[in-house]
C-alpha cells in the first residue's frame, strides 16, 4: 500500500483527521497525526480489513530541545496481513506533553508507555499502570531529556533493608565457591 492509499483509507475511517505526510531517507511511510485523533486512528488502523496494523512492533519518544514542539512520540507499527510498514509521530509541546492511551487497542503498549513517560515525561492519559518502569519510585526528572544534567551526585539511596547478615552473604560466597572447584 503506498502512502497516498493509506492516508486515503485513515482519513476515510477517521474523518477530520489531521494527517501530515512526513520526509522519510528509508521507505518507510511516515504520518504526523494530531495527539486529539491519535485514539480513533489507532483503532481504525487495527480494525480496518483494508489496514489491520495489528501489531505495534516499537513505541518510542524523541526529544527536540529546545526546537518547539520539542517532543516526538513514535509508534512503529506492522500490517502483517498486507506487509506494510507505518511510522506513525505524534508532536507534542514541552508544557503540555500528553497523549491518550493506546494500550487498550495493542496491549503491548502498556510497558512501552511506562517507559517513555519514566524516561521522558510524556503523560499516556487513561494509561492503566502509570508508574516508573526503569527508575526508582523516588528518582527526581527524565534523564532522556537532553535538558537533564548529565554530571549529577547524588548520595545512594536504599528503600529496603539488606536480607542477610555480612556472615551470612559472606559464607554464602565461600559456599559457591567451593562448589565450583
Amino acid at each position: 500500500m503506498d502512502p497516498t492509499a493509506l492516508i486515503q483509507a485513515l482519513q476515510a475511517a477517521v474523518p477530520g483527521a489531521r494527517l501530515d505526510r512526513a520526509p522519510t531517507v528509508d521507505l518507510q511511510t511516515t504520518l504526523y497525526a494530531s495527539r486529539d485523533d491519535v485514539p480513533a486512528l489507532a483503532r481504525a488502523l487495527r480494525d480496518r480489513p483494508e489496514l489491520r496494523f495489528a501489531f505495534l512492533a516499537e513505541l518510542t519518544a524523541v526529544d527536540l530541545y529546545p526546537r518547539e514542539p520539542r517532543f516526538e512520540v513514535v509508534y512503529l507499527l506492522v500490517s502483517l496481513e498486507h506487509r506494510v510498514r507505518l511510522r506513525l509521530k505524534v508532536a507534542l509541546h514541552a508544557g503540555d506533553a500528553m497523549v491518550h492511551t493506546v494500550s487498550d487497542v495493542w496491549p503491548a503498549a502498556n510497558w512501552l508507555e511506562r517507559e517513555v513517560w519514566d524516561l521522558f515525561g510524556i503523560v499516556f492519559d487513561g494509561h492503566p499502570d502509570p508508574r516508573r518502569l526503569l527508575m526508582p519510585e523516588d528518582w527526581e526528572g527524565f534523564p532522556l531529556r537532553k535538558d537533564y544534567p548529565v554530571q549529577i551526585r547524588m548520595t545512594p539511596r536504599t528503600t529496603e533493608a539488606l536480607q542477610m547478615t555480612a556472615e551470612e552473604f559472606r559464607a554464602n560466597v565461600e559456599k559457591d565457591r567451593l562448589s565450583r572447584r
